[in-house]
């Protein structure tokens, strides 16, 4: 089977600034005390070997409990100026040791982990970024909160929340489609959807399931992925075009797969060009999408023995697939048979000759088949006067 396109919008989101409120413990430090002063001296020392050595002296000081939490934010933030990412993903585990929930942490340890190109370690934190979440979002009234101010100020701390919250989206999506295993890829994308399915991201996300496990060759999955995301979306005309095709392609389930080309013609007429796509290559694209449903709907009827049904879908389709030398010489192979049933050997031997033409998977079968038909009629030759 041909490959089907995406086309995959790019946004680079930023950091935001550390969420302490809720989705983490509370650390008060009075004003005036031994460890505030220590802190003031970490946030005025320039010189990062002096910044270091007063970090380490505040933990060994005061680094008991939560207030282990402070230290650790302190190295997470002075390892992220030196971009010592090992470092930074050091300090979010041990924060994450005493805070489960600690949001701001898991939000570090998808840095960590991005930065250092570790897709497994990314997607592992960036479910643990997800749990706190969800486990915040069905939070009840912390105690000594009043119950009906506290969704109110839930909601706020969550959209304080979103532009990080979208970070470890993009990040997590973007190290899954980069993926150069299609069979991994394709079970990192299955673990974005489960954590992520409202992602603004998702959409793409279940397509690239399914074009990865296509190219992975594992149909069954495919299949899967393709019917699960075409329940949610009836009017997906990729997957619409996929489906028919393999179904074609594979002679059953026959009723599908005509039905699904029918549907995807009928999408592909008002299907809307993607932004960010060029014109040309836009209408390049539903050419080839509308030539690919009716070629399956042509081998659907030539399977059914309706050969003049057939060889109707397979001339439509004909002019559509030219750009594509292997969908071409696939639509030219299989109405060399529509006609070959129809008794039209001249006509079924032209459609062969130019499956032959061209260099695919289908030149060596067209080949053997023309071989097989009956020789054409020797032209009368020129009488002598």
């Amino acid at each position: 089977m041909r490959r089907v396109w995406l086309f995959i919008p790019i946004v680079v989101f930023l950091l935001a600034a550390p969420l302490h409120a809720q989705m983490s413990k509370s650390v008060i430090i009075q004003a005036g005390t031994p460890e505030e002063k220590a802190l003031t001296a970490i946030n005025n020392a320039s010189d990062p070997a002096e910044k270091l050595a007063l970090l380490d002296k505040f933990l060994a000081d005061f680094g008991e409990g939560d207030l282990a939490i402070v230290a650790y934010e302190q190295y997470i933030s002075f390892y992220l100026a030196q971009k010592n990412y090992e470092k930074v993903g050091e300090y979010a585990e041990k924060i994450l040791g005493i805070d489960p929930d600690n949001f701001t942490a898991a939000v570090n340890l998808v840095r960590a982990a991005s930065e250092k190109k570790d897709t497994a370690k990314l997607f592992s934190t960036g479910e643990k970024v997800f749990a706190i979440v969800a486990r915040y979002r069905a939070a009840p009234p912390p105690e000594g909160k009043d119950a009906a101010s506290w969704p109110g100020e839930k909601a706020r701390y969550l959209s304080d929340a979103q532009e990080n919250i979208r970070y470890v989206e993009y990040v997590l999506f973007t190290a899954a489609y980069q993926s150069s295993d299609p069979a991994a890829r394709a079970g990192f994308l299955e673990r974005f959807v489960a954590v992520f399915p409202e992602s603004a991201y998702a959409s793409n996300a279940r397509d690239l399931i399914v074009v990865s496990y296509q190219q992975a060759r594992n149909f069954p999955k495919m299949t899967q992925a393709a019917e699960e995301t075409l329940a949610q979306d009836p009017k997906h005309p990729m997957l619409l075009v996929l489906l028919a095709d393999y179904y074609s392609e594979q002679g059953a389930p026959l009723d599908k797969a005509e039905n699904y080309a029918k549907q995807a013609l009928d999408q592909l007429g008002s299907a809307v060009k993607p932004e960010g796509m060029a014109d040309a290559d836009w209408q390049k694209q539903i050419s080839l999408q509308k030539g690919v449903a009716w070629s399956a709907m042509g081998q659907v009827y030539i399977t059914q023995k309706k050969d003049a049904l057939s060889l109707e879908a397979f001339r439509s389709a004909a002019p559509l697939l030219k750009p594509d030398a292997t969908s071409y010489a696939r639509n030219q192979y299989r109405m060399g048979f529509a006609l070959i049933n129809l008794k039209r050997i001249p006509e079924a031997r032209t459609a062969l000759t130019e499956a032959a033409s061209v260099e695919s998977p289908y030149r060596a079968l067209a080949q053997a088949k023309l071989k097989e038909l009956p020789a054409a009629p020797a032209r009368p030759g020129k009488k002598s006067s």
